[in-house]
């Protein structure tokens, strides 16, 4: 037995070569640790360190939104470390109904800045309650009219709730050729509107501020799209052309006493309804 066993200098040159093998991979792993635990420790040090602790968080490019009622939608204080997740505090900026979008960064070591791109508010629409809108005709949020939001701002009435669940691109372009008649309408020197109704055949009524004077325009003439409002020769322009002349050929006691304006008939034919005496 004893004669078939290896010699002790095979024996010993065989854990040599084995030892010698295993000694780089062994290295290796042991570098790795060494990276991963340095790597480690320096994210611990500056996640934590109070060298890196937030002294300003910076907020550009509101107009409606008060500043200082956003930054307590944050998730994150002055005192907090800046290394903070960026993604989180971008979606609590969103948050906001207001917010159209938001990109938010670090200026190192100690701010972070927010920079924040608002909807624009182009009328408020009724559609069961009252929205702002944006001028694609997108609603965004419940209009606040006793904090001021809608001041300024024509309102759109005659779509409604189910109208816009039913099919929100059509109400969205219902919505842009109402606003396109808002716009033609203040080109010139009218009177100011207060309310546009659109009924459900597309037909459409101005409502003045003042007087509530109905100036019904009737149905665009292309359905669905405000490039029907475009040059003078187009729909809106021609009709807006005779408002003006009859508008002109009326006394200031004729237009006291005026209740309605049809325009609907025909580009180049007005009825003016008055108030009775």
């Amino acid at each position: 037995m004893w004669t078939r066993l290896p010699k002790p200098h095979t024996i010993a040159d065989a854990c040599g070569r084995a030892l010698r093998r295993s000694l780089a991979p062994a290295a290796a792993v042991a570098v790795l640790a060494a990276i991963g635990g340095g790597v480690w420790a320096g994210y611990h040090w500056i996640s934590t360190s109070p060298r890196f602790a937030i002294t300003a968080i910076t907020i550009q490019g509101t107009h409606h939104v008060d500043p200082g009622d956003l930054l307590a939608e944050l998730p994150i204080r002055v005192g907090d470390n800046v290394f903070v997740g960026l993604d989180r505090v971008a979606r609590a900026v969103r948050a906001n109904p207001w917010i159209a979008s938001a990109e938010v960064r670090r200026v190192l070591p100690h701010t972070i800045a927010v920079d924040v791109r608002e909807h624009t508010a182009a009328a408020v629409v009724e559609l069961g309650e009252l929205y702002l809108v944006e001028p694609s005709g997108q609603p965004f949020k419940l209009a606040a009219l006793e904090t001021g939001e809608g001041e300024g701002l024509p309102i759109i009435t005659g779509i409604g709730r189910s109208a816009y669940a039913a099919d929100p691109a059509a109400a969205m372009a219902t919505v842009r050729d109402a606003l396109a008649a808002f716009d033609g309408w203040r080109a010139a020197d009218r009177p100011a509107l207060g309310e546009i109704h659109v009924d459900a055949h597309g037909a459409v009524t101005l409502h003045t501020y003042d007087q509530a004077i109905a100036i019904q325009l009737g149905a665009v003439a292309s359905a669905g799209g405000s490039a029907a409002f475009a040059g003078p020769d187009a729909w809106l322009g021609a009709r807006l052309h005779t408002f003006d002349a009859a508008w002109a050929g009326l006394s200031e006691a004729e237009r006291a006493r005026t209740r309605a304006i049809h325009l609907d008939a025909r580009p180049d034919h007005v009825t003016v309804a008055f108030a009775k005496d």
